[in-house]
């Protein structure tokens, strides 16, 4: 095995005022292993403290109010008994020395009658997704959603600082806001979603309204933009085989700016379609990167050869994992050492217990992590 030590990936990094020891990010992993009321079990604890090595932890997708389930057994941070369980993870987390971000979600258009109690989905206007949801059920096509009344946003708002706070209150040590695969602030961004008339669409700015009253309201609560985070994704259609928008340089590029005057300390940009390719189907990344004054995250089938290119290029500052951290916990220590990779199979992606989730070895035996 080769010795990686040197790489400046694997050196330390700072992000805002927070002093990381890589540039290595455990991107949100969607593993389905929460209650029926969201809450994650305990020995999600084990399974992210043993990949606190990472620089920075993102949590998987957590619903911000129970509107904002689009798929079952995902957790949430809208209630005391899920911030009482995230409490659990990130005191693991900081225990072995991490850090940790919470991202915030709502899935709009992306659910179920069966994950709304019976209710249509909401989204910004009633355009059908193509594709299934995944439901306790198991797999049920989608539906057409229902279009938000103007005056049903600002509490969705609310919604979103309320979640943003109770992450405050769980410990995490700052909030990523979900705006990307097409999920309901990006709905609300492309005009293939957006055929609304009043002030929440048509023009750009008028799409961006909603997502920036988002930031807005989530950077209040966090004391500005120096812990918050946002994810972006201008070139996937998935879910739903969404249709990019129209003009996506100019939506994301003013996008961009305005993320960038709020002050937020990075950019998760997704480069490609998610899972499937890295096709920037006409988006230029390097150009968003430039016009945002925070770090900027990269994702998207990164290797560590092809992320050590990239920042040696200057494209990028710290780069996103999601399917390796599944069976590899030391994954940075891996990369250090050049050990192969351990792979996943895919019945252990999503849903069950500890079996494929908290239980992987790493390279000298299983991570044990003090209670």
């Amino acid at each position: 095995m080769s010795d990686h030590s040197a790489s400046p990936l694997l050196q330390p990094y700072t992000l805002g005022d927070m002093s990381l020891p890589n540039r290595v990010v455990m991107c949100p992993l969607t593993r389905s292993r929460s209650s029926d009321d969201g809450v994650p079990p305990d020995f999600a604890a084990d399974y992210y403290a043993q990949r606190a090595t990472a620089g920075l932890i993102i949590s998987e997708a957590t619903n911000i109010s129970s509107q904002a389930r689009g798929y079952a057994l995902t957790p949430g941070i809208w209630t005391g008994a899920q911030v009482e369980s995230w409490q659990r993870v990130t005191r693991a987390v900081h225990n072995r020395g991490g850090h940790m971000f919470l991202q915030l979600w709502h899935t709009g258009r992306i659910s179920h009658p069966d994950l709304q109690n019976g209710a249509l989905p909401v989204a910004p206007s009633a355009i059908k997704p193509t594709g299934q949801a995944f439901t306790k059920d198991g797999l049920k096509d989608h539906v057409t959603p229902r279009a938000l009344e103007t005056d049903e946003i600002p509490a969705i708002v609310e919604d979103y600082r309320h979640a943003a706070q109770c992450a405050m209150d769980a410990g995490f040590d700052g909030v990523e806001i979900h705006s990307a695969n097409n999920y309901l602030l990006e709905q609300f961004i492309r005009d293939s979603t957006n055929h609304r008339t009043d002030r929440y669409g048509g023009t750009i700015e008028n799409r961006l309204r909603f997502p920036l009253e988002v930031v807005q309201a989530v950077t209040g609560v966090w004391g500005g933009g120096s812990r918050v985070g946002i994810r972006i994704s201008p070139a996937t259609t998935m879910p739903g085989e969404t249709p990019l928008d129209s003009s996506v340089m100019e939506t994301y590029g003013t996008y961009v700016d305005a993320l960038s005057a709020a002050g937020l300390l990075y950019l998760h940009d997704i480069e490609g379609v998610t899972q499937l390719s890295r096709d920037p189907s006409g988006v230029d990344f390097l150009a968003l990167r430039k016009r945002f004054s925070g770090a900027y995250i990269a994702n998207n089938q990164y290797t560590r050869k092809l992320a050590e290119e990239t920042l040696a290029a200057g494209k990028a500052d710290m780069f996103s994992f999601g399917r390796p951290f599944i069976a590899n916990p030391d994954l940075v220590d891996r990369m250090r050492s050049g050990a192969p990779l351990a792979e996943a199979p895919k019945e252990y992606w999503y849903g069950g217990g500890t079996v494929g989730y908290s239980d992987w070895p790493g390279m000298n035996g299983q991570i044990r992590i003090e209670p």
